[in-house]
């Protein structure tokens, strides 16, 4: 049987117990974090981007680097375009979106997305004076209109290129002509002539 009448003559440092709790919660924080660094703090942080058929325009609207188009979904062109120009390659900021032709995009989702590919994401689209639509998007599983894999040829480009194909970044040539993709390119009904707009 318990003696009721008992008391002790301490409390339980309950209010230190809370103290040293949150002391060490911080303590694991702050070790997680300098353990992990900025960059991998702020990704496991980072959502993926929610890109649908309104993320996509007129494919010269966007800006151009030999020969190709890109832009960012989160504003930062900057950093995207000092990728995009840089001889040495790069990674490519979350939100970067670049086009060879108005019916395929490749868009940098948040790190951790996909490591497979390197967080890009593949969309294979139709487009119309009427804007774009999805007709599949995805990872390592995208089929472009004339049955090649997007997976499988960014994959071969050298890992300083980011999945980036381009002359001299290992992926194979495309079995198009430069003026075939230009014609492409400035055909996107999606573009509205100057007395349109």
């Amino acid at each position: 049987m318990i003696d009721s009448s008992f008391k002790p003559s301490v409390k339980p440092p309950v209010k230190a117990h809370f103290s040293r709790l949150r002391f060490g919660a911080a303590l694991g924080v702050a070790v997680l974090t300098l353990g992990l660094g900025a960059t991998q703090l702020k990704a496991a942080t980072e959502q993926p981007l929610l890109a649908d058929e309104t993320s996509f325009d007129c494919l010269t609207a966007m800006t151009a680097v030999r020969g190709l188009f890109v832009d960012n979904l989160l504003g930062n062109l900057d950093a995207t375009l000092a990728v995009a120009n840089s001889a040495e390659g790069g990674q490519y900021p979350t939100g970067t979106v670049l086009q060879l032709v108005p019916t395929e995009v490749m868009v940098k989702q948040a790190p951790g997305t996909s490591p497979v590919t390197n967080d890009w994401e593949f969309f294979e689209l139709a487009v119309s004076e009427a804007g774009s639509s999805i007709v599949s998007r995805g990872f390592t599983d995208v089929i472009n209109r004339f049955g090649g894999n997007c997976f499988g040829c960014h994959v071969k480009a050298e890992p300083k290129w980011d999945f980036v194909c381009e002359t001299g970044h290992g992926c194979e040539p495309l079995a198009f002509t430069r003026e075939m993709i230009e014609n492409a390119q400035n055909g996107d009904p999606r573009c509205k002539a100057p007395e349109e707009v």
